[in-house]
């Protein structure tokens, strides 16, 4: 397993930006595919973004396509997650996710994932 911490939350209002970060322990960091979830007050943890080991193809949740960028830096064993154009439907704790070589179809679920960062907070105000 690789170990994860995620920084950049924060509160921000409606229609802004925030960046967040994702640090990865270990050298096998370029093998690992690596997601966003988040979890809302109430509601069930949600898939929001991924990006492929093999050939950085990313894919994104309906809610958050043409607003929210991941990307990677292997160099630098950290995953991003560029947000913007926030709504306060997008308040939530954001977690950082990685799996081992994994390049299915199954990159939605949680249980894919065996590697969770501690969460980070995002607050939207109206």
């Amino acid at each position: 397993q690789v170990q994860l911490v995620e920084s950049g939350g924060g509160l921000v209002q409606a229609g802004g930006s925030l960046r967040l970060s994702c640090a990865a322990s270990g050298r096998a960091f370029p093998f690992y595919t690596m997601a966003w979830f988040r979890q809302a007050p109430g509601k069930e943890r949600e898939f929001a973004a991924v990006i492929i080991w093999s050939g950085g193809i990313t894919n994104y949740a309906e809610s958050v396509k043409g607003r929210f960028t991941i990307s990677r830096d292997n160099t630098k064993n950290t995953v991003y997650l560029q947000m913007n154009s926030l709504k306060p439907e997008d308040t939530a704790v954001y977690y950082c996710a990685a799996a081992g070589g994994f390049n299915g179809p199954d990159y939605s679920r949680a249980g894919t994932y065996n590697s969770w960062g501690q969460g980070t907070q995002v607050t939207v105000s109206s």
